[in-house]
């Protein structure tokens, strides 16, 4: 539960992410607001954990390969889910994203590491599947955009690829407190184009706002919160301790967005829910097998007769 905890905490930072785009109404684009929040994000980061010798564990030839992916789905993170929150809304984009997570993030850890899928793990995946069908139905009274989902679903998988490259960079020797920021920020410098294609709405008190959000909150210290946990956590578990995201965006959906969930829409929710909660819950421990007794000497068992 210690490694549990910090992971939910950062993914219900991240869960604000598409509510506070939405209620801002910067008007910035997508890869600009991406940009930003990547670059202010990643250098306040980097000025809180990056030390020389984390530095040096990232150059070896078992992190370098691994670091170059993180930093690559990153960037594809960023721009394609805010993308798919512009056009789908805050709840939806989420929800089809996080809910993607889990499934890559296992079939990853299981290609790349050995690691096993536990039956905790299909039962939160077949929750997460569920709960996004549920939602895209017909009379879910979600605002189903068809790129948007296609960004969404592409934001999922990246997130399940890094949860999963993260996990291998850790297990080569590389410092993940480091390795973080450096992802976040080089993964900014990759996006930054954007910045000079399209700056409109940047130059204004709301989006200064949003951006400190965005980069200060959830990618600072949701950073800082998820790496601290994910080294104990099998990726499956992560990936699928990720859907509290989903949750958050609804619920702040409702209160601050004012959307109204269909009761389909609500089943849904409720049904990720049910994912979330069976992936949290401590399995039981195998009990401790009990040693025979050792026999009595012969002398005793005739004084017992």
């Amino acid at each position: 539960m210690n490694a549990v905890v910090p992971v939910v905490a950062a993914a219900v930072l991240w869960g604000t992410v598409g509510p506070a785009q939405i209620w801002a109404d910067t008007g910035v684009h997508p890869a600009a607001l991406g940009a930003a929040r990547m670059l202010l994000g990643g250098a306040v980061l980097a000025a809180l954990t990056v030390r020389p010798a984390g530095l040096r564990t990232l150059t070896g030839r078992g992190t370098r390969g691994w670091l170059g992916v993180c930093v690559l789905v990153t960037a594809g993170f960023q721009v394609c889910f805010l993308q798919a929150v512009e056009r789908c809304g805050a709840a939806l984009a989420t929800a089809v994203a996080f809910g993607t997570v889990p499934v890559v993030s296992g079939v990853c850890g299981r290609l790349l590491a050995g690691e096993r899928t536990s039956p905790r793990w299909a039962a939160g995946t077949a929750c997460a599947v569920t709960g996004i069908v549920l939602l895209l139905l017909p009379g879910s009274g979600a605002r189903t955009d068809v790129l948007g989902v296609v960004y969404g679903v592409v934001a999922g998988a990246s997130f399940g690829v890094y949860i999963a490259a993260t996990k291998r960079l850790g297990a080569g020797g590389g410092d993940l407190s480091t390795a973080a920021p450096v992802s976040v920020l080089c993964a900014g410098l990759l996006v930054s184009p954007a910045l000079l294609i399209a700056p409109q709405g940047l130059a204004t008190w709301r989006a200064a706002g949003l951006v400190g959000w965005l980069a200060l909150a959830t990618t600072a210290l949701g950073y800082l919160l998820f790496t601290r946990g994910v080294g104990r956590l099998s990726a499956a578990t992560t990936g699928t301790l990720s859907l509290t995201e989903p949750l958050v965006a609804a619920v702040l959906g409702v209160a601050l967005l004012g959307e109204r969930p269909a009761p389909l829409a609500a089943a849904g929710a409720c049904v990720l829910l049910a994912g979330l909660v069976a992936v949290s819950l401590p399995g039981r421990r195998p009990a401790a097998p009990t040693r025979p007794a050792p026999p009595l000497p012969p002398g005793e068992v005739e004084a017992r007769r």
